[in-house]
């Protein structure tokens, strides 16, 4: 069940992340007091450690409604971790999590029954069949839309009478991603759910999502690392680098913020990250106020990413 517009409106004054209070005052629904936008997921200073080392820290967005954001980072940035703890798996060290106002460390049962979830190793059941699973399913869950999950699987090519330990990594993956899509849930939390995919069944399932999430209205948070299905389905993105958020906006944001220069051609501008072009040349990261080239998706994150050296929780 969504929250209320008054807990929502709770949720809003209580942001302290400058990150957060930014996304909302982009939302231009949010201007209007007679209008109401609902924040399905609030992340609010979220912090975790594992004993001395901080796998996230400070880390403040808020996911508006009907939106599908990409989540982007090198591996062990913290992207999982993040993900974990939005399901109520990681406990969160400092900071806080809301899903659709509910907190997910002292209202878990709530909070996590208007998600849908596919971890980045999907825990299946080998020796039952993919009918079975959806079985499960339906009985954990009574609005599971069994025709969509087998509509799903049945595009990529798959019968719900196969077993799981018959099936190929993708293959399991596909069947988890049918899963966490036929729970019609608000909010989907999708941590790496294509990587294993090959390009076709990548595409075709990715097709499939953005119809389930725009045709539902719903929003999503999606893990990955292939930049192309990021520009693909996405409209909004974050970065996460070494544990900490260094960009939250929308796409089209980004690419009217950032241009690249090569770094001989500087002249005093910061670069905020410098990587290597497809020839080899150094090439910097700058604010589109330098008057660089318009900046690609993949060089934003390829120079957002240039500052793991130097960005480290502390």
């Amino acid at each position: 069940m969504l929250a209320s517009s008054r807990t929502n409106r709770r949720v809003v004054h209580n942001l302290t992340g400058q990150s957060t209070a930014a996304i909302l005052r982009n939302c231009t629904c949010w201007r209007d007091p007679e209008k109401v936008i609902e924040i399905p997921l609030v992340v609010e200073q979220f912090g975790r450690r594992y004993r001395r080392r901080w796998a996230v820290r400070g880390v403040s967005l808020a996911l508006p409604e009907r939106s599908i954001t990409a989540l982007v980072g090198p591996n062990g940035a913290g992207k999982s971790t993040l993900v974990r703890a939005c399901v109520g798996f990681e406990p969160a060290t400092e900071g806080r999590i809301l899903v659709n106002g509910h907190d997910v460390a002292s209202d878990r049962a709530r909070a996590v029954a208007s998600i849908g979830y596919v971890p980045q190793n999907a825990s299946l059941y080998r020796s039952l069949t993919i009918a079975d699973h959806f079985a499960l399913a339906a009985a954990a869950r009574p609005s599971f839309d069994r025709p969509l999950a087998v509509a799903m699987i049945t595009a990529v090519g798959l019968a719900e009478r196969r077993r799981l330990g018959e099936l190929s990594g993708g293959e399991q993956a596909q069947v988890a991603l049918a899963l966490a899509l036929g729970t019609r849930a608000r909010l989907l939390l999708l941590d790496e759910p294509l990587a294993s995919l090959d390009p076709l069944a990548r595409r075709d399932l990715m097709t499939l999502l953005v119809a389930d999430v725009r045709g539902r209205h719903a929003t999503a948070l999606l893990s990955s690392h292939i930049i192309t299905d990021v520009e693909q389905v996405c409209d909004r993105m974050a970065v996460l680098v070494a544990g900490q958020l260094v960009l939250h906006c929308s796409i089209a944001e980004a690419k009217s913020r950032f241009a690249t220069l090569p770094t001989s051609q500087l002249d005093g501008a910061k670069a905020i990250g410098i990587f290597a072009a497809p020839d080899g040349a150094p090439v910097a990261l700058v604010d589109a106020q330098a008057r660089g080239r318009p900046a690609s998706l993949e060089e934003i994150v390829l120079g957002h990413l240039a500052q793991s050296k130097r960005v480290a929780p502390q």
